[in-house]
C-alpha cells in the first residue's frame, strides 16, 4: 500500500508539472513573450553597453564559451528577444534634425492597408497601435517644419486615415536605452554580480 501511495502521489506530481509546462507554453505563444536567465541577461548588458562587442569579447566579459554565446544570441533571436543589432544613428546629423509623433485616427476594418501606405513612406520611423483615443502612433523624422507639413499631406492622403495631430520634439534629455531595465530585471530576479553558469 506505501509503495501504491508513493507511485500515486509521484504520478499525480508528473502530471501537474506537464499541466504547469503546458499552461506556461501557451501563455508564452499566446503573450508573445518568452523567458531569459541570468546569463541572457548578462549577455543583453554587454550589447547594450557596448554595441560593436564581438562574441570573443562577450564570452570573455561573461566568462563563458564563445560557443555559448554564439548559441544563446541565436536563440535569442529565433525567440524575438534580441531584435537585431541596429547601430544608432543621429538623424540630426545626416540632416534629418525635426522628429515628430503623428498621432492618426483610421478606419480600423483597413488598418493592414494603411499601415501598408505607411511603411511606403521613407519618413516613417516607426508606427505603433495605439489604445486609446488615436488609433496609431506613426514617428517620423524630416529635415524641417515645412516637410512635415508635406509629409502630413501624404499621410492624411492614405485611405482609411481620418485625422492626424503632429507634436514634434524639442529635444531628447533621456535617449533610447535598455540597460536600467536589463539592471532592473537582474535585482528582481535575485541574479547576483557572480557570473553565471552556461545552461
Amino acid at each position: 500500500m506505501m509503495v501504491m501511495a508513493r507511485l500515486s502521489v509521484k504520478k499525480e506530481a508528473l502530471g501537474y508539472a506537464q499541466r504547469k509546462d503546458e499552461s506556461e507554453q501557451a501563455c508564452k505563444e499566446l503573450c508573445g513573450m518568452t523567458t531569459i536567465d541570468e546569463l541572457d541577461a548578462a549577455i543583453l548588458d554587454r550589447l547594450a553597453a557596448r554595441a560593436r562587442a564581438g562574441v570573443a569579447e562577450i564570452a570573455t566579459d561573461v566568462g563563458v564559451s564563445r560557443m555559448t554565446v554564439h548559441h544563446r544570441l541565436r536563440r535569442m533571436e529565433d525567440e524575438g528577444v534580441l531584435l537585431g543589432l541596429v547601430p544608432m544613428i543621429s538623424l540630426t546629423a545626416v540632416g534629418l534634425p525635426v522628429q515628430a509623433l503623428v498621432f492618426l485616427e483610421i478606419d480600423q476594418r483597413i488598418m493592414a492597408s494603411i499601415v501598408q501606405g505607411l511603411r511606403a513612406l521613407p519618413e516613417v520611423l516607426e508606427v505603433r497601435i495605439q489604445a486609446g483615443r488615436e488609433d496609431l502612433l506613426v514617428r517620423v523624422a524630416i529635415a524641417s517644419l515645412e516637410e512635415l507639413q508635406g509629409l502630413t499631406a501624404e499621410i492624411v492622403a492614405i485611405e482609411g486615415v481620418r485625422k492626424t495631430t503632429s507634436t514634434f520634439t524639442v529635444a531628447t534629455p533621456v535617449p533610447f536605452r535598455v540597460q536600467p531595465v536589463l539592471e532592473k530585471l537582474t535585482r528582481d530576479a535575485g541574479w547576483g554580480r557572480s557570473t553565471p553558469a552556461p545552461a
